[in-house]
């Protein structure tokens, strides 16, 4: 009964975690971290470096698909990932020297604000449209991007892959797919090593819950990402935005319960 219940708690973060990763590039971490504090009684340490682990295939299955319809900025992306690795260690320094108990309501109200975004004021920006910067203009924005966005998760904690969404659509225009695409790229290295630092520092966690996790997070995100790159771009705008409220409110629930 305990290892059914396991599965039930692991197939619905990870489905809420991969769907969000597949639409819209949101960090597993973001749902299957307090699902598995609340519900599993998991140490937050654990937890996070499982989610961290969830997020590598299933962000890496994602970029892939979103790269192979040709929805990946891997040049600007890669400038992009080596800013917010670089920023992210020096925020997480300055971090310690700050009192910091904001980070999870920043990241479900971060979530919940860039939903509410996409469904009220859709991403219409075109690839031709983006075509139009020139590319040092593109890649200057990249590596400015890149330390904000690295900072900003290291100071706070928490919000990577929707801050990167945020940055590539709202700041630097960038089409829908084509942002979520690059985010996902970025976040399936950020992940790793994360997850590879967080088992180095703490040791191996639960191996059935990492297992159960891993896998239900890939399946749902080769789903979800499959099903974004066919639809066209307003619906995409309002299932993205969908999905993020939903799973902002679930978190929200969660950390109640817990």
């Amino acid at each position: 009964m305990e290892l059914f219940y396991t599965v039930i708690i692991c197939f619905i973060a990870g489905a809420g975690a991969g769907i969000g990763t597949g639409f819209a590039g949101m960090s597993a971490a973001a749902v299957i971290s307090p699902m598995l504090i609340a519900f599993l009684g998991m140490p937050a340490y654990q937890a996070v470096g499982i989610a961290l682990a969830s997020d590598v295939l299933a962000s890496a299955v994602s970029a892939y698909t979103y790269g192979k319809n040709k929805n990946l900025d891997v040049r600007n992306g890669i400038v992009m990932m080596a800013f917010v690795l670089l920023f992210t260690v020096v925020g997480s320094i300055i971090a310690k020297l700050v009192p910091n108990g904001t980070m999870g309501t920043f990241s479900v109200f971060m979530t919940l604000m860039l939903g509410v975004r996409f469904i009220v004021k859709p991403v219409m920006t075109t690839k031709e449209a983006m075509s139009k910067v020139s590319p040092k203009k593109r890649l200057i924005q990249s590596a400015a991007g890149g330390t904000a966005v690295g900072f900003i998760c290291g100071f706070v904690g928490a919000g990577g892959g929707m801050m990167m969404l945020m940055l590539l659509t709202s700041v630097l225009g960038y089409e829908l797919k084509t942002a979520v695409g690059t985010s996902v790229f970025i976040m399936a290295f950020t992940a790793l090593t994360g997850s590879v630092s967080h088992f180095i520092a703490g040791g191996m966690p639960d191996i059935t819950v990492l297992i159960l996790c891993v896998l239900f997070t890939f399946i749902w995100a080769r789903i979800a990402s499959a099903a974004a790159n066919r639809s066209d771009t307003k619906t995409l705008n309002r299932v993205t935005g969908i999905v993020l409220c939903v799973i902002s409110a679930a978190v929200i629930i969660v950390k109640l319960v817990g």
